[in-house]
């Protein structure tokens, strides 16, 4: 047998199991990795999918918490993943387009190394104080932190995150000055503020409503070009004097790059099918969050603009991380 001959029949074999595989696709449990700890913005969203994704593709659907790094460790170990549909990452503005954009040497690429299927969810990002930082205004929060440089401790969902870079940002727009203490997600940095241990946290109001209605914490700003209907009284960031902010984050689903197209069409057409339902669509609006699926190609376009725009940020404003 020639070696062309060799080449063709093994490229056939391929073909024809990548077919049964994607037609008999999903023929066990399917993992949704979290690349965060539990209670955060992209936990929360995994959780409110799981249950439909499971019940449409007629298998077991599990949620696989593996925080560290920021996200990049989730995240990494999707991207090495088998190619089979098996091993979905969560994926978000701080996985996909903020941290690549911030570290040139994580281990995965996040256009190359992720095929994508739909988009989930886009939710505002909110300024969070604790209670007792006597700043009810962000004008009167600047001139505090100005006049403490270095003495405000600002959490994050972990170092390179979209919580940590809209911080890094607002800093450099407003010239106020805090000390970066990461977490292992938003879930404990929520509690660590609550708890007095940090001042403020830059979080995604998905995971954050609870606790502003609850008058745990104190909504200073949002950070979208709109208020959030949820908190029609919170001011955005651009109405309270820093002019052109904007920062959100988004949630889709990926899975590793060369997954069969047959396979992520399946996938597509699942998320479609959850996120039409009405249960679905209210339990993220009362979380603050606008729900949508989409084209894997949109998906795909987006993460491909979102990381060119956050490069640009990082780059503009001189943003650099230890």
């Amino acid at each position: 047998m020639t070696h062309a001959v060799k080449w063709l029949t093994a490229a056939a074999a391929a073909l024809c199991v990548s077919g049964v595989s994607a037609q008999t696709f999903p023929d066990k449990p399917v993992r949704l990795v979290v690349p965060y700890a539990p209670g955060g913005n992209i936990d929360i969203t995994a959780r409110i999918i799981q249950p439909g994704l499971g019940e449409v593709l007629g298998q077991q659907i599990i949620v696989d918490n593996r925080a560290g790094a920021g996200g990049a460790i989730g995240s990494d170990l999707v991207a090495k993943a088998p190619a089979d549909g098996y091993s979905i990452l969560v994926g978000s503005s701080g996985t996909l387009t903020v941290a690549p954009s911030l570290y040139s040497k994580l281990p995965y690429h996040p256009v190359r190394d992720f095929a994508a299927v739909s988009f989930v969810s886009s939710v505002p990002l909110v300024l969070l104080l604790h209670p007792s930082v006597p700043a009810k205004t962000v004008k009167e929060f600047v001139a505090l932190a100005k006049s403490r440089p270095g003495k405000l401790t600002m959490a994050s969902a972990g170092a390179g995150t979209t919580n940590h870079l809209v911080g890094e940002l607002f800093q450099s727009m407003t010239g106020a000055r805090f000390v970066h203490v990461p977490y292992k997600g938003s879930g404990p940095a929520l509690v660590e503020l609550m708890g007095g241990q940090v001042d403020l946290h830059f979080d995604q109001l998905s995971s954050a409503t609870p606790y502003i209605k609850a008058g745990k914490m104190r909504a200073l700003a949002m950070t979208t070009e709109k208020r959030a209907s949820i908190f029609p009284d919170v001011p955005t960031l651009a109405e309270s004097g820093v002019t052109g902010f904007e920062a959100s984050t988004f949630t889709g689903l990926v899975v590793p790059a060369g997954t069969p197209r047959a396979v992520i069409d399946k996938l597509n057409a699942a998320v479609v099918k959850v996120m039409a339902r009405q249960a679905v669509k209210e339990r993220f609006a009362a979380l603050g969050a606008d729900s949508f699926s989409s084209t894997p190609e949109q998906l795909g376009d987006f993460i491909k603009k979102d990381f060119a725009k956050w490069t640009k940020v990082v780059k503009d404003g001189n943003i650099r991380v230890e």
